[in-house]
């Protein structure tokens, strides 16, 4: 299975449903080997069979970004058993949208948590072993509510912190070889805007009539336009490209 990732592990996290699902499927089709950590163990195990029984080499276990030692014993397990981690996809996310003066304590700790602490500790966790091979990508997962978005005060706080960490990552680890960027999606059909259409009380389809009347290029976004920008920035001819934010929303985001 010959393509751009060929000889490269890619580790995503919550990379078993949604957009991570897509992102780990084109990693796979390029020829890069797998490494997924989720917190849904169905969708896990369905996941890593879906890419065994195409022969793909996977690595996958029920573990949660926000856990700092499931996270570090992780990537350890796949650099003991792949010889290296040369992407990582900081994936995983979650929502709890409410408006300010209903949100809860809780509503805002689980998106910092999932958002924030995960990347955090993808991060430090990965940089010792891209650092030793003088090679890696890291690719932040963000949002067009980094901007702004009624009620998600926790997410897009938490997905603008992630275009800070991006810039930061960048700037300390470029000497070694490692990139970091970020792919800031706008309206994706998966089944967080699912929950979304479902919070605020409206058909899926309606949501999607109506985003769809303010995106320029008149669709809407799958799963797969995000893959496409993050295989770019993971790929081993966009060394010169770091510290991005890249917004792939059918049209300019200011």
């Amino acid at each position: 299975m010959a393509g751009n990732f060929e000889g490269r592990t890619a580790f995503v996290t919550g990379g078993s449903r949604g957009i991570g699902k897509e992102i780990v499927r084109r990693f796979a089709e390029e020829g890069a080997k797998l490494a997924i950590i989720d917190v849904n163990q169905e969708a896990l195990s369905e996941t890593a069979a879906e890419l065994k029984e195409k022969g793909v080499s996977v690595y996958a276990k029920l573990a949660s970004v926000t856990e700092r030692d499931q996270v570090e014993q992780a990537m350890k397990e796949v650099y003991e058993e792949f010889g290296s981690i040369d992407i990582l996809v900081n994936n995983a996310g979650v929502i709890r949208d409410n408006l300010l003066f209903k949100m809860t304590d809780d509503d805002w700790l689980t998106v910092m948590d999932v958002h924030l602490k995960g990347a955090f500790h993808a991060s430090r966790a990965v940089q010792q072993y891209m650092v030793n091979n003088q090679y890696g990508r890291i690719i932040n997962l963000s949002s067009t509510s980094a901007l702004g978005n009624r009620g998600q005060a926790n997410y897009a706080t938490a997905k603008a912190g992630l275009q800070g960490l991006t810039k930061t990552l960048a700037i300390e680890l470029g000497k070694f070889g490692i990139t970091a960027n970020a792919v800031a999606p706008g309206f994706i059909e998966t089944d967080m805007t699912k929950a979304t259409a479902e919070r605020i009380g409206i058909p899926f389809e309606d949501l999607i009539k109506t985003s769809v009347s303010n995106i320029p290029v008149g669709r809407s976004g799958k799963p797969e336009d995000i893959a496409n920008a993050v295989a770019f920035f993971a790929d081993e001819r966009s060394s010169f490209v770091s510290g991005q934010i890249l917004y792939v929303a059918g049209g300019p985001k200011n």
